[in-house]
């Protein structure tokens, strides 16, 4: 496998959780949600599909109880964002707090480092996992990792202004008032919204966890969940412009353990820093020329 192959496929690996995480935030930010708690949802659902798995012996049943284990904290966010109108990012920064500590507490009462974590094994598509450099990376994914392209995809496609879910989420987060006067149920739009990044954000733990990492550890995630919204704003809200951002992010976070067995010599701490000097500077050169949904972080009470 040459050097490019190995950087691509590391990459993706890197890559997969990021994306499903970052289109799960774009559906909460496009309906006036800022999910901060994404860090959090991502560490719960690592977590919890490890202790799933080792309980149940099933990475499957492992990957449900990661979806679960997002859906928790999604439905904290949502209650005290939405429903009672707290702040958004003091309650992401206070949850991703809560999440690091109850899964560091967790995993010294409830896993051992002998247990055999039931993790998913790669499944090579004929044929095209032969394809040279791109094949190994795109088409030698996991079960769960196929699963999370199809989830992906699926929701960027609902997100259309073409859709009718995506009219009124986009609705909900340019002016929610005016879409509460069109009789749109906007409280509930936005927990469902938010549910649903939740259980994005839990199942992209469980594939960090279960399909490359195969263990947990604590505070596994180390940012992703950042980067994650990052992405969207960079992406400029929209899904192919998060897509690729995510990948980029992906990549990047590649090049810290390529560029040491490529011989280049780089300060270890700077290889720690490159996708976040990255994720700045993505940002400082594109979301200045897109424009956030107009309700972003605004709190709707109906008056």
């Amino acid at each position: 496998m040459s050097i490019l192959t190995q950087i691509l496929v590391s990459g993706i690996g890197f890559a997969l959780p990021l994306l499903v995480a970052a289109v799960g935030e774009l559906v909460s930010e496009r309906a006036g949600v800022l999910n901060l708690s994404l860090e959090g949802m991502m560490l719960t659902g690592a977590f919890t599909s490890v202790a799933g798995a080792v309980a149940t012996g099933s990475p499957w049943l492992g990957a449900a109880c990661g979806v679960l284990g997002g859906l928790l904290t999604g439905l904290a966010q949502a209650i005290l964002s939405v429903r009672c109108r707290a702040d958004q990012i003091v309650v992401g920064i206070a949850l991703n707090a809560l999440a690091l500590a109850a899964t560091t507490f967790g995993a010294r009462l409830w896993l051992d480092s002998t247990d055999t974590v039931p993790a998913f094994a790669d499944l090579n598509l004929p044929g095209l996992s032969e394809i040279p450099v791109i094949g190994p990376a795109l088409f030698g994914l996991t079960p769960l990792g196929y699963l999370c392209l199809l989830l992906a995809g699926g929701v960027a496609l609902t997100l259309s202004p073409r859709t009718g879910p995506g009219l009124r989420i986009d609705a909900v987060g340019e002016d929610a008032v005016a879409a509460d006067h069109t009789g749109l149920p906007v409280l509930r739009l936005r927990t469902l919204c938010i549910l649903l990044t939740s259980a994005l954000a839990g199942l992209a733990g469980a594939q960090l966890a279960l399909s490359e990492v195969r263990a947990f550890s604590d505070n596994m995630t180390a940012g992703i969940g950042y980067l994650a919204v990052v992405a969207v704003i960079a992406g400029r809200w929209r899904p192919v412009g998060t897509a690729l951002a995510a990948v980029v992010f992906g990549v990047v976070q590649a090049l810290q353990y390529a560029l040491p067995a490529l011989g280049v010599d780089v300060p270890p701490a700077l290889l720690t820093m490159l996708p976040y000097l990255v994720a700045i500077i993505a940002v400082s050169g594109l979301a200045g020329a897109s424009r956030a949904p107009s309700g972003l972080t605004v709190p709707f009470a109906r008056a």
